[in-house]
């Protein structure tokens, strides 16, 4: 092989310098290269800054997150995964009417995620789609539900049965951390899902 084709198989590829403002191909000098000149290097020196800056940002806000997360108890966990998943019950249910009267889903007030077996009698239910379903504000809170209207609705939707083996035995059920966490990715997995059709 001559000493010209060696030369020609070392010689790096040209690279487009990262200055928008040139943005000429050049024969890169050293490894990592981005600009052809000092001039460029110069140019974009702020953007490089800036963009350092936010990463820094970035990493930081991440840090507290995961920070904040270690210090949440049990019931900061409760309390946010049970936000999550009225969040996504009411956005499930969104086309639907209140499940204890006859509100259309047009209706302007407040619409909740109304627990058929409430939490307190039965909260191996409280994280169960078949039941909890959208709700007007007037049954759920002065009306504690209104169960002789939701029964008949939940049954239409449903079905008899499903509703009689809300009733049937189930095991006790104490949520621990790492089950709540899981249960607050699958429901913003579901929101997000149900948003982006929305949209």
């Amino acid at each position: 092989m001559t000493r010209t084709a060696l030369k020609e198989m070392k010689a790096p590829k040209p690279k487009k310098c990262k200055n928008p403002a040139c943005g000429i191909s050049f024969p890169p000098q050293r490894l990592g290269q981005r600009v052809c000149s000092p001039k460029c290097a110069l140019a974009i020196a702020p953007t490089n800054q800036e963009r350092a800056r936010k990463a820094i940002q970035q990493r930081e806000r991440r840090e507290i997150r995961t920070a904040k997360e270690r210090v949440k108890s049990r019931a900061d966990h409760m309390r946010e995964a049970q936000a999550l998943f009225n969040q996504w019950i009411r956005l499930r249910d969104a086309h639907l009417g209140c499940v204890s009267c006859d509100k259309p889903a047009t209706w302007n007030g407040q619409w909740h995620a109304s627990h058929f077996l409430s939490v307190g009698s039965s909260p191996e239910h409280r994280f169960n789609p078949l039941n909890v379903h959208k709700a007007c504000s007037v049954c759920n809170n002065h009306l504690s539900g209104n169960i002789h209207g939701y029964r008949p609705e939940l049954e239409r939707r449903i079905g008899i049965e499903a509703v009689e083996a809300l009733f049937g035995p189930c095991e006790p059920k104490r949520y621990t951390i790492p089950e709540l966490q899981e249960i607050k990715v699958d429901c913003w997995a579901k929101i997000k899902e149900l948003k982006g059709r929305a949209a």
